[in-house]
């Protein structure tokens, strides 16, 4: 890819849209309190997926080859298709490169090079055994080591979930790799306080309704003083019991994780203070057949068992890691600069009950160059949710700021 292909074009008309309106979710009613703290998140995020096919051919159908690159010291798969300006792809937590499968074909017909990595600690991708192996310094070095092996100047990063946290980070760590940022329902909050934005706070804690979170104070160590101790982040903090609930079934906690049809945030708060605390993954997947899981399946049985295959090879550990390292992403960014100065979407879901697109509000002041959109009637899986209407966002995006040829 030519470098001149990145420059950015012009700002469609209107320049920066203001958030669309949150569509209507479906309610809550007939949810038992344990079927919605049942299994891991059973009650928090949610993709639509296509229609049932053997797992093996569920990725091949959809996914291009992948190859194995050596970058930053550890090896990488990644599937790649399609030429032109290049539009690398970061799946979030608990995914694989496999969640950009609707993506792909769309871009690469738009005109666009496709790189899709099977993150650090997921898939087929290395795995270190160190907690520090995940830290965002090596995280982003991976990118930068695997658009040198690519002989690739810039990209364009587009992520979801963890994969937007990253995102967000290889701007502000490397911004001469990066030609614009696609955030899919993560926003960028500065200085790790993702999990200690004032809506959801409120939300867990109404007693402490007004919230500012400090940035000069570790994020953990407030979150402790907000949460209950099961909240996800920090039951990822204090030792392993989520991964050995999860290891023991990873099928399960998938299929609990992977939800859809929880209800709008707003509906969301007026849940047990369980709920509201997140307490989603770690809990013992439910037996018995008449305890219905809340909201409605997001992926196939064919689609499943591509994530349920990968996991149980790998175990969730290494991409809990990434969460075990938010303190000292923390300390190493307090003197950085969190201004985003490249073009930059954001695309929320208007029912994501965590990555609100409330949150997304006011990003201006960290992401001058910013437009914004709101996905109705959709949770937290929007790649998978929502496929043709985030293909739709992002195309429109990058052939306005990045024309292809």
């Amino acid at each position: 890819m030519r470098e001149a292909k990145l420059r950015p074009g012009t700002a469609g008309e209107g320049g920066r849209p203001v958030a669309a309106a949150p569509g209507a979710g479906a309610g809550m009613a007939g949810f038992s309190r344990r079927a919605l703290l049942a299994g891991s998140a059973a009650a928090a995020m949610a993709p639509l997926l296509p229609a049932v096919i053997p797992a093996a051919a569920a990725q091949t159908a959809v996914m291009p080859p992948f190859r194995m690159i050596r970058a930053n010291g550890i090896n990488l798969a990644v599937h790649e298709a399609g030429s032109g300006p290049a539009v690398v792809l970061l799946h979030g937590f608990p995914g694989l490169a496999f969640t950009w499968r609707h993506q792909i074909p769309a871009l690469v017909a738009a005109g666009y090079r496709v790189i899709v990595p099977d993150l650090r600690g997921y898939g087929r991708s290395d795995a270190p055994g160190a907690v520090e192996d995940y830290g965002i310094a090596r995280l982003t070095g991976d990118l930068v080591g695997l658009l040198d092996a690519l002989g690739l100047g810039r990209a364009v990063f587009m992520g979801h979930d963890w994969g937007g946290l990253l995102a967000w980070q290889m701007a502000i760590l490397h911004p001469g790799r990066v030609a614009g940022v696609i955030g899919v329902n993560t926003p960028h909050i500065p200085h790790w306080m993702l999990w200690l934005h004032p809506d959801i706070v409120a939300a867990a804690s109404p007693e402490k309704r007004g919230f500012v979170a400090d940035p000069a104070v570790d994020p953990i160590l407030q979150m402790r003083g907000v949460y209950s101790p099961g909240m996800y982040v920090l039951m990822f903090q204090d030792g392993t019991v989520a991964d050995e609930v999860m290891n023991r079934d990873p099928r399960g906690a998938l299929r609990n994780s992977y939800r859809k049809d929880l209800g709008t945030p707003a509906e969301w708060d007026r849940l047990p203070r369980a709920v509201a605390n997140m307490e989603y993954y770690g809990q013992p997947v439910p037996e018995r057949l008449n305890e219905r899981l809340p909201g409605r399946d997001v992926l196939s049985a064919g689609e499943l068992d591509v994530y349920a295959a990968q996991f149980a090879r790998t175990g969730f550990t290494p991409a809990i890691n990434w969460y075990r390292n938010i303190s000292a992403n923390w300390r190493e960014g307090r003197g950085v600069d969190q201004t985003v100065r490249v073009p930059s979407l954001m695309v929320s879901a208007a029912n994501d009950v965590v990555l609100r697109p409330s949150m997304a509000e006011g990003m201006e002041a960290h992401v001058p160059e910013l437009e914004r959109h709101v996905v109705a009637d959709c949770w937290h899986w929007t790649p998978e949710e929502r496929p043709e209407e985030l293909n739709r966002l992002a195309v429109s995006w990058l052939r306005r700021r990045f024309p292809p040829g």
